[in-house]
């Protein structure tokens, strides 16, 4: 996102956080009522356009998303919506993207309002390494010639109490809806919003064995003194890595680990 609407969703998710913050609240319905508004923006082009319309004043997009949703959603969805339309958007995919991430937020926030947010960041990370050495199952979850029932059925399977319920549920809301996004980097972008959660980035640590409690402890400490916050640690095992450990965060990669040393110097040699 850009600009206007970059400024648009921050003040969406303070409206969210204001709301989510009452113990009234009941956050996993706040979830899927914004999927149902996130589902029905996404299918209606034009709709999402008038909502959108920087002519439009304020007040009567707000009025029409009112007259829309009055009813069909709880009050609580109709005011964040109401509140979004008055905002200005560079694009107005990007409302049905906001729309789509404050569902995710919500559900995130119900985790950790119940302490299981730890848990989900743990089991989205899990779950995109099944999927990326499952082929057949990665092919199962995404054939758009597969029902929808089947696929929530085939989650349920794999996840119903084994995970976390707002796991199951974040991953069956991508699998079902993906708009146009690989598998893949749903789940990566479910697992920095997790992450972002509670301000803390995620480092993706492959080691030949696995790491102690203590090298986990000094590993995650040694990377927020880098970093200047606090570190999530996704730990994988990879018999390949000869020794040490290779650790990447976001889009950087620092390579401690034998195997890759070994490979630089065979580079240095050949050339």
């Amino acid at each position: 996102m850009n600009g206007a609407s970059r400024e648009a969703l921050a003040a969406a998710r303070e409206r969210l956080d204001a709301l989510t913050d009452a113990t009234s609240v009941d956050a996993a319905q706040l979830a899927d009522e914004l999927a149902a508004v996130t589902a029905l923006l996404d299918r209606e082009v034009s709709l999402r356009r008038v909502l959108t319309d920087p002519a439009r004043a304020g007040e009567a997009k707000a009025g029409l998303a009112q007259s829309l949703l009055g009813g069909q959603v709880g009050g609580p969805v109709v005011d964040l919506l109401s509140g979004m339309v008055r905002s200005r958007w560079s694009q107005s995919r990007d409302l049905v993207d906001a729309l789509e991430e404050l569902a995710n937020l919500a559900d995130l926030t119900a985790a950790e309002k119940a302490g299981t947010l730890d848990d989900v960041e743990d089991e989205l990370f899990r779950f995109a390494r099944i999927v990326a050495s499952n082929t057949e199952l990665r092919s199962a979850l995404t054939d758009r010639a597969a029902g929808t029932p089947a696929k929530i059925e085939l989650l349920h399977r794999l996840l119903g109490g084994r995970a976390d319920v707002a796991t199951e549920r974040l991953v069956t809301r991508l699998v079902t809806a993906p708009r146009g996004r690989s598998l893949e980097s749903g789940i990566e972008s479910l697992s920095k919003l997790a992450a972002a959660r509670r301000d803390r980035l995620v480092a993706v640590v492959t080691s030949a064995v696995p790491l102690s409690d203590s090298q986990k402890r000094r590993l995650g400490a040694a990377l927020a003194g880098l970093y200047g916050r606090q570190m999530h640690l996704n730990l994988d095992v990879d018999p390949e890595v000869v020794g040490g450990i290779r650790v990447q965060v976001g889009d950087e990669v620092i390579n401690g680990s034998i195997a890759d040393r070994l490979e630089d110097a065979g580079r240095r040699m050949a050339s």
